[in-house]
């Protein structure tokens, strides 16, 4: 559940004193843009990494950004402290009210800035995935581009839920393997690390992108390689990784077992070095702010 306090465009306000309305023509159809940032310790982590993507994804959606990161980030640090989040997640929301003609006549910004901040959630220790064909168009122009229009990806995740599993390994239209709904995947073979290419349709994962740069400290490294679900099924090691979970071991595909069903010792390696990481940001942004 979100925290009470949401940061609207230019203040923070009491969530439900926070007006959307059918008027704004992004959010009826989803025109929009979000990104998931990890806290801890108050501060959030790799911010300038997600806002990087946001510029990145308002150019190719043509979405108008006229905020800057720094003056976001002053923004999300403010809904942090409003709500007393120490460990938690918040999300960015950008949605573009005057695209398109289904729109009201009311006086609105050109794009609608949220912040909200949120617990945590929960998720297992080690995961059961299910798989969905057709789950990413890899072709598709807009492939990677995280928007609010996420319909496909909660759907899926929901079905997987209904089914007993934890995650969907999403194919896309060429059979190869995409990612999960909300987290990218990564698949080790003696003692090499392979994840799919951005080719494939999946997210370019700010959690993704550092345990790439990382990989060496855990005696390894992460190359992008197309993958089928054959490489996965006969893995010694499965694990998915998102801003919100670093790196968790994977037992099971679709009824296949990986491995032992433990989480093998290259994801302990690599979530431990991604640990390190996230420490070492928070104690360099605390040093500044002092």
């Amino acid at each position: 559940m979100i925290h009470r306090y949401v940061f609207h465009n230019d203040e923070l306000r009491p969530v439900e004193k926070t007006r959307w309305s059918p008027g704004q023509a992004g959010l009826i159809c989803g025109w929009g843009l979000f990104t998931t940032v990890r806290i801890v310790r108050g501060e959030a982590f790799a911010y300038e990494r997600h806002w990087r993507r946001l510029e990145k994804d308002a150019s190719l959606t043509r979405l108008p950004l006229s905020y800057s990161g720094a003056r976001v980030r002053v923004m999300l640090q403010e809904t942090i402290r409003g709500n007393n989040v120490k460990e938690g997640c918040a999300r960015i929301y950008l949605v573009w009210n005057t695209v398109g003609g289904w729109r009201s006549e009311e006086k609105m910004p050109d794009v609608d800035l949220v912040i909200t901040t949120a617990d945590l959630p929960h998720y297992p220790d080690i995961a059961r995935l299910t798989v969905r064909e057709h789950g990413r168009h890899a072709a598709h122009p807009l492939a990677g581009v995280k928007t609010i229009s996420w319909l496909n990806s909660v759907w899926s995740l929901a079905e997987a839920h209904d089914q007993g599993f934890d995650e969907v390994v999403l194919l896309n239209e060429r059979g190869e393997v995409s990612e999960c709904t909300a987290a990218n995947i990564f698949a080790a073979k003696n003692g090499k690390v392979i994840t799919p290419p951005l080719s494939s349709g999946c997210l370019e994962g700010v959690t993704r992108g550092v345990l790439m740069e990382i990989a060496g400290e855990a005696n390894t490294s992460v190359v992008e390689q197309t993958m089928r679900l054959e490489d996965l099924y006969n893995a010694d090691e499965v694990f998915i990784t998102s801003t919100n979970r670093n790196a968790v071991g994977v037992k099971e595909i679709a009824g296949h077992a990986i491995a032992d069903g433990k989480t093998g010792p290259i994801t302990q390696k690599l979530d431990e070095a991604f640990e390190a990481y996230i420490n070492d940001y928070v104690e360099r942004r605390l040093a500044t702010s002092r």
